[in-house]
């Protein structure tokens, strides 16, 4: 047997993944904020990153430039008469001044909205008369959680301020009577029993329902609480619709700390003109980017090699981020090109007619990865004449029809939510029903899958449904 060392040439492909290209994939994961957001702190970085738009202030710091470079001649600058030119040499972000004076942002359209304490607050102040009343007050105020509840006990209240017990209760008393109605409340019953005093209801039944049988009234357990209460069902049921027509959460419809509004902004346009569909990427709010030729020109000139080596990085930097903006806007019209070929009928008869549709087949359908067809759709929006829909949500699974074919799952979903809307609620629709209905229109599906299907819609079931 030979034995020794031998030095051999080999040929292997490898794939690396460098920074620029960890940066390419970062930017097509990107949605519309995400992606202004970056571009944004790019342009603070990088000096070669400019925006196309440049205002008058720009044109006239140029001009100042010139008139130094000419001075730079002279002995001495005439500064004096450089400042008599120019009145106002001061900083001035990118952008048209003029403009931003006037420009109509989605701001301008919406109203800002009071949080609840402070509505709260606004009322005490005007419903209390001595600065113990308005100090007790505002310190229940405080104590609301984000449901609009009182959070914590009397006696802890009075322990802190120390103060009276009672006089804090004639407080909390007073701010239950405030806007929203059920503000203050100590627990869901009290909360609809003082709604239902605000709406003048004086039956004893509904208040014992209230308190006592909150439960059963969300398990429509309606004959338990009729033959408990020796009246009958239909009473029952009338109580029980008017106790579901009240605000279990006061605090509903006011910001409160824990919110975190987000708001959509599509990446993705489809309009309908005449029979043809347009795309069109969504990149208004995006900054246009260009390569700066000051920064340009300075490499030529510079005979730092160290400084020349930081400015080149900085300019092939600034072209791959150019290079993948671009590569990330034709790859997301591509894909929804692809996912409006294949859900053609979707979008010309609805939500019945989706079909089923994985990443694979868009995928080989442009020539791409599965994993670029995921990063291009994840958490982007597209608009289009039948509402605003995540990409996602045109990607799903398949049921098996009777002719050999398949069907979406969302178009069932459809399909199971229509049948319960036009069922006779005395006699609501098992899911053994609605199963055994879709299959007499062609659709294999079980009674579990039904069932499956109808939890994720946040539909009760067949009992919870039905009206005596």
């Amino acid at each position: 047997m030979k034995m020794g060392f031998e030095l051999n040439l080999s040929q292997t492909q490898k794939l690396i993944m460098t920074p620029e290209l960890r940066q390419a994939i970062q930017i097509l994961q990107f949605n519309n904020v995400e992606l202004s957001e970056f571009i944004n702190k790019q342009l603070e970085v990088n000096p070669f990153l400019e925006t196309a738009d440049k205002n008058n202030d720009s044109n006239s710091s140029e001009e100042i430039t010139n008139d130094f470079e000419k001075n730079e001649t002279k002995e001495e600058i005439d500064w004096k008469d450089v400042l008599e030119k120019y009145d106002d040499i001061s900083y001035k972000a990118y952008g048209n001044v003029i403009e931003s004076e006037y420009k109509q942002t989605f701001e301008s359209y919406t109203s800002k909205k009071m949080t609840l304490k402070d509505h709260l607050m606004v009322q005490i102040g005007v419903s209390v008369k001595t600065q113990k009343e308005k100090r007790i007050g505002e310190f229940i105020i405080e104590s609301l959680d984000s449901k609009g509840y009182l959070g914590c006990s009397l006696q802890d209240i009075s322990l802190l301020l120390n103060e009276d017990i009672v006089e804090i209760e004639r407080i909390l008393r007073l701010i239950q009577t405030f806007d929203p109605v059920g503000v203050g409340a100590r627990s869901l019953s009290e909360c609809l029993k003082i709604q239902m005093k605000e709406k003048g209801i004086k039956d004893k039944n509904a208040y014992i329902i209230v308190e006592d049988y909150l439960e059963d009234v969300a398990t429509n357990k309606i004959q338990k609480i009729a033959k408990e209460l020796h009246i009958t069902i239909n009473r029952v049921q009338n109580i029980c619709d008017i106790i579901k027509i009240l605000e279990p959460k006061p605090s509903r419809g006011f910001i409160v700390d824990s919110d975190n509004i987000r708001y959509i902004v599509p990446d993705v346009t489809i309009e309908k003109i005449g029979d043809e569909y347009i795309i069109i990427v969504n990149d208004n709010n995006l900054p246009m980017l260009t390569i700066s030729s000051y920064y340009k020109d300075m490499i030529n000139n510079l005979d730092n090699k160290e400084a020349n080596k930081f400015l080149t990085d900085k300019l092939n930097s600034s072209m791959w981020l150019i290079k993948s903006i671009e590569q990330r806007k034709m790859t997301l019209y591509k894909v929804v090109e692809s996912i409006l070929k294949f859900q053609r009928k979707f979008f010309d008869e609805g939500k019945t007619e989706l079909k089923p549709l994985v990443l694979k087949d868009v995928a080989d359908e442009i020539g791409i990865h599965e994993s670029t067809v995921s990063r291009a759709t994840n958490g982007k929006y597209v608009q289009t004449p039948r509402g605003l829909f995540e990409l996602k949500y045109f990607f799903s699974s398949s049921l098996n029809d009777e002719s050999g074919g398949s069907v979406s799952s969302t178009s069932v979903k459809t399909k199971i939510k229509n049948l319960i809307e036009k069922e006779n609620s005395k006699k609501p629709l098992s899911d053994q029903k609605i199963s055994d209905i879709l299959n007499e229109d062609g659709v294999n599906i079980s009674r579990r899958t039904v069932a499956k299907y109808r939890d994720e819609m946040r539909i009760p079931s067949s009992s919870l449904r039905r009206r005596y």
